[in-house]
């Protein structure tokens, strides 16, 4: 898979480079990095998604040439004329927003480079190892092979931004020795240096964010003898706080780390139903729990969007479903989950106002 990828970056010179709606570190990173590569290898690259970055990472060098997709006909001509489209770290063409369609319309060799399971059949070449920590680990691979040369400053920021927030900071199970060798080269080919990049990425807070932070922190509930830990984030909240969607990227970390707690959900209003994070300690596993209600993801990082007539039912329904997919030291029966207290939590969730 490997040798073919990089014969097709060998004997080529019009590409589109792509990634998901909101992208994240590694998305965004990976995307960078492997574009700035193939700039640096001479060929005409068009960097193009259909979602702006998000704030905290605006500062990426190279993140500036990321078009976001505008129909306007420039982008409609280098899709038409690209040689090969690199789709990163999603296997879903939904999930691309509009730049998917086009792309899989194209007549461009379509490549998927991911670390995700079950992808979609319809790309041409597949680059894809689950047990990869990163796609930005399956980039760096690539430009390895081709000439790691040419890792720059920006080149080396990106892959390593990638790199670093899909392991959470280098600590989750993925993490192998290989790993940081990876990271060791890039900071010595990029001469860069850790600390400014964890800044931008994590101690950059709006103070609607640190509001909308506290909202959350404030509703987190334990159920299954404080075993698993929730909390939402809803409409209200984000316009009562002055708060953007992205600022809760990274708050069910906060619910993972109550004492005790296996595994964390974070709930997100959205229409029809609710948007779900899900977290787990090292030897839990959630991406079961999630693909059964149509979302996936990794061992103990998953998602999922799951449609109810309501907020609370989703909220309901996968609370309810935990100990089908998780081993609770003093497991309940199934559908146990929710307390009165839960329950009461739930009627009342919606017509909450704002914390005096």
């Amino acid at each position: 898979m490997l040798d073919d990828v990089c014969a097709l970056i060998r004997e080529n010179e019009r590409f589109v480079v792509t990634t998901h709606l909101r992208p994240d570190g590694d998305a965004l990173g990976s995307q960078v990095g492997l574009g700035l590569f193939l700039e640096a290898l001479g060929k005409d690259v068009l960097m193009l998604n259909s979602d702006s970055p998000p704030y905290n990472l605006d500062w990426l060098p190279g993140s500036e040439e990321v078009e976001v997709f505008d129909a306007s006909l420039h982008q409609h001509g280098a899709i038409a004329e690209a040689d090969v489209a690199f789709v990163l770290d999603t296997n879903d063409e939904e999930r691309l927003g509009h730049v998917g369609s086009m792309v899989r319309k194209s007549g461009a060799t379509k490549v998927l480079v991911d670390h995700h399971l079950d992808p979609e059949r319809w790309f041409d070449l597949f680059f894809v190892r689950d047990s990869a920590a990163a796609t930005g680990e399956l980039v760096y691979e690539i430009i390895e092979q081709i000439d790691p040369s040419r890792i720059n400053e920006r080149i080396a920021t990106a892959v390593y931004t990638a790199i670093m927030t899909d392991t959470g900071s280098f600590r989750y199970s993925s993490v192998t020795p290989r790993i940081h060798r990876i990271i060791a080269d890039l900071l010595e080919r990029g001469e860069i240096e850790p600390a400014p990049i964890h800044e931008q990425l994590f101690d950059r807070k709006s103070m609607p964010g640190l509001r909308l932070l506290g909202r959350m922190l404030n509703r987190i509930r334990l159920c299954y003898d404080g075993q698993l830990a929730y909390s939402v984030v809803t409409q209200r909240m984000v316009e009562d706080t002055g708060a953007s969607w992205d600022d809760k990227d990274g708050f069910v970390n906060y619910v993972l780390s109550v004492e005790g707690v296996k595994a964390a959900l974070l709930f997100s209003e959205a229409n029809e139903g609710a948007k779900i994070s899900f977290r787990s300690e090292v030897d839990v596993r959630v991406d079961e729990w999630a693909r059964s209600f149509g979302g996936g993801g990794h061992k103990n990082a998953s998602g999922a969007y799951v449609k109810r007539p309501s907020f609370e039912e989703a909220i309901e329904d996968v609370i309810d479903a935990a100990d089908r997919y998780i081993e609770f030291d003093d497991p309940h029966p199934t559908g146990d989950g929710l307390t009165p207290e839960d329950e009461s939590y739930l009627q009342t969730l919606m017509e909450a106002k704002s914390d005096q």
